[in-house]
């Protein structure tokens, strides 16, 4: 029930006994805190007996009193509505009176306000104290601390779900009012509604795994004259996803090959591993531990044998009741096979360049026969004249084709034995 359906009912109740009868009686909350360098407010109603109505009326300047930690006036008046004396506390009447609302508001609250109050009304021949009902300030150096929930009761959040946390707070007297903020840890984007009025705020958005263990946190602060005065309050989130594998999982080969695959999940998953599909278990050729690295996180490793590396394919597979996930690996070569490779990569350089080095010679064997055959031509050019020109169309000898035909066929032969080796030495 908030204050103002309690003043209502109050209200109600007065007007109710007013029909049978009317008696002094006050209406106020027990207990009150107040924030200390702001202000307070005392919430205040009152009756009084029929026959003073007549005083308490809008053409009648009514007064109200306020006594702390006794009923004397000599000894115990705190203020006074129209006759303020410099030691009375700072304050007002926003009540009106004569509508029997003795609500008032005291500024610049200090630890000398705590204590018990007493009210008392006087207009015209009524002069009441009420001593029945009290109300009790209580001083504080910190603001209460706001309240911070889910604001649909859940107590685990699926990853990709929407998610609104509510923050609420008691408001104390303060002007300006006080506001509510949010924050986490870690910095996340955040969207934000807020009914300050009522100093609620909600934040919303939609949960993802690295906000598992997220701390969010209200804070409620009061801007006051000489400091600014807060109080806060955390939930810490969790969030339920499927397993991720870890990008840095892999392979390591030294006489053995060694890999390895993290993973992390909520609720914590479990770990696979499989051979060409199928699934592998503690051997003679294959050893396998876990390793558990938080809540979430799991760490397992494969020990393989030299004799299951050459054609098999391994799988690191992670589950939980969310979903899985998988992560193929290229095994490393041995140094026995890393050997053979360099060494077929060596020999497969030294017969390139042998081919390119026969290849130029018989490109150069073939050029040489055609100049020593350019320059015969051109003597007999020059000694026979027209016949030379004739000579010089004519094609060359048989000898000397055959000649240049034997060098490219020697050059291919010589290609395609060294080919064969080649072949030979890779099977």
């Amino acid at each position: 029930m908030d204050i103002w359906t309690a003043e209502k009912i109050i209200i109600l109740g007065f007007l109710l006994k007013g029909v049978c009868c009317r008696d002094f009686s006050i209406s106020l909350p027990q207990n009150i805190q107040a924030l200390s360098g702001s202000c307070v407010i005392i919430k205040c109603r009152f009756e009084i007996e029929e026959k003073h109505d007549k005083n308490l009326v809008p053409k009648r300047a009514a007064t109200g009193l306020w006594l702390k930690d006794g009923d004397k006036m000599k000894d115990h008046l705190v203020f006074h509505s129209t006759d303020p004396k410099p030691n009375h506390f700072n304050g007002k009447i926003t009540g009106k009176l004569h509508e029997k609302n003795c609500t008032t508001v005291f500024y610049n609250v200090s630890s000398k306000h705590t204590g018990r109050y007493y009210f008392r009304i006087e207009s015209g021949d009524l002069k009441y104290i009420y001593t029945v009902n009290t109300s009790t300030i209580n001083v504080i150096d910190s603001p209460p601390k706001p309240t911070v929930q889910l604001y649909v009761e859940q107590k685990e959040v699926l990853e990709g779900s929407s998610v609104s946390l509510r923050c609420s707070a008691e408001t104390l007297c303060s002007s300006p009012p006080p506001t509510l903020t949010w924050s986490s840890t870690p910095r996340i984007p955040l969207s934000e509604s807020s009914r300050l009025e009522e100093l609620i705020s909600d934040l919303n958005f939609t949960a993802t795994h690295r906000q598992h263990r997220v701390t969010f946190t209200c804070t409620i602060t009061y801007q006051l004259q000489d400091e600014n005065k807060t109080a806060q309050d955390s939930i810490t989130l969790h969030v339920q996803y499927a397993p991720k594998i870890s990008p840095s999982s892999s392979c390591t080969r030294t006489d053995v090959t060694v890999c390895f695959c993290e993973a992390d999940g909520n609720p914590s998953p479990e770990l696979e591993w499989y051979l060409s599909g199928r699934p592998v278990t503690n051997s003679s050729n294959t050893f396998i531990s876990e390793e558990r690295l938080s809540s979430t996180g799991l760490r397992s490793s494969i020990t393989l044998h030299q004799s299951l590396t050459h054609t098999s394919i391994l799988q690191c597979v992670s589950n939980n009741t969310h979903g899985n996930a998988s992560q193929q690996f290229q095994l490393p070569l041995s140094g026995l096979q890393y050997a053979d490779c360099q060494q077929a990569t060596v020999s497969l350089l030294i017969i390139l360049t042998l081919i390119l080095v026969l290849f130029a010679l018989t490109v150069g064997l073939a050029l040489y026969k055609i100049r020593q055959l350019s320059s015969k031509l051109k003597a007999q050019n020059e000694a026979a004249g027209t016949y030379a020109s004739l000579q010089l169309s004519a094609p060359p000898s048989e000898y000397e084709t055959l000649n240049i035909k034997r060098g490219i066929i020697f050059g291919t032969y010589l290609c395609k034995n060294f080919c064969i080796f080649f072949l030979e030495s890779k099977g």
